[in-house]
C-alpha cells in the first residue's frame, strides 16, 4: 500500500507532471528502440485495463493517450518526453502494448512480445515497469506471465490496482488483499500496491509521487 513516507514527494510529483509531456518516439519493432538517454518508466497491462485513461489522469491530459472501448490500439512502444522539452526531459514515459486481447492475431501478439523482450532486456535506462491489474478481476494467468518475463529480464515492476471506483466498498477489502497474496510470490516486484481511479483521481497524486521519489533515489 501507499505509504506517508511518499507525502514529502506529492509536489515535487504534482510539478513533474504539471509540466510538458510529449510525444517523442514509437517503436513497432526490436531494431526501432530509441537511444540510451534519460531514465524511462514503462506503463503494462492487459488490454482495456484502464492503462490509457491513468496515463491521461497522471499527466492532467484527456488525449496524451488514447481511449478506446476497442482493446488492443496501442500496437508499438510510445515514448513520451515528461517534465521539459524533449532533450533536456528528467523522465520518459513509455506506454507498452496491450496484452490478451483475443481479437488480435497471432503474429501480431507474437510480434508484441518479442518487441516488449527487447525492450525490457538489458534496457540500462528503464527505472521501472507499472504493471496495471483491473480491481475487478485481479491477477490473470496473462498477468502472471508478465510478471515472469519481467522477473526473467531483471526489471523492477510495481502493481497499480486500476479502476477502484468500480468496486463496492464491500468488495475493495478482499480485492487488495489477493493481489497482495499474488504479489508475495514475486520477491523480485516492489513490494506496495499502487491502488487509482482515473475517474475519481484516487491514488493519482500518491502515484506521481511515488515516481518523483523513484526518479530521486535513480538520480541520487
Amino acid at each position: 500500500m501507499t505509504e506517508a513516507r511518499d507525502e514529502d514527494f506529492t509536489e515535487p510529483g504534482r510539478l513533474l507532471f504539471a509540466g510538458p509531456c510529449d510525444f517523442i518516439f514509437a517503436s513497432a519493432k526490436s531494431g526501432d528502440l530509441p537511444p540510451i538517454g534519460p531514465p524511462e518508466i514503462a506503463f503494462a497491462g492487459r488490454s482495456n485495463v484502464g492503462k490509457s485513461s491513468l496515463l491521461n489522469a497522471l499527466t492532467g491530459r484527456k488525449a496524451l493517450a488514447r481511449v478506446s472501448n476497442t482493446p488492443g490500439r496501442t500496437q508499438q512502444l510510445n515514448f513520451f518526453a515528461l517534465g521539459a522539452a524533449p532533450g533536456a526531459e528528467p523522465l520518459r514515459l513509455v506506454d507498452m502494448p496491450g496484452y490478451g486481447y483475443a481479437a488480435v492475431g497471432k503474429e501480431k501478439i507474437a510480434n508484441w512480445t518479442r518487441l516488449m523482450e527487447e525492450f525490457l532486456r538489458g534496457r540500462a535506462s528503464l527505472a521501472r515497469v507499472f504493471v496495471l491489474i483491473d480491481s475487478r478481476r485481479g491477477v490473470k494467468d496473462l498477468d502472471e506471465q508478465m510478471f515472469d518475463l519481467l522477473d526473467r529480464a531483471a526489471v523492477s515492476y510495481q502493481i497499480v490496482l486500476t479502476k477502484r471506483d468500480e468496486l463496492k466498498v464491500s468488495e475493495r477489502e478482499s480485492a487488495v488483499a489477493a493481489v497482495e497474496a499474488a504479489l508475495a510470490k514475486r520477491p523480485a516486484a516492489f513490494p506496495r500496491l499502487a491502488i487509482t481511479s482515473s475517474r475519481t483521481g484516487e491514488g493519482v497524486a500518491e502515484l506521481r509521487a511515488g515516481i518523483a521519489r523513484l526518479l530521486a533515489e535513480r538520480n541520487a
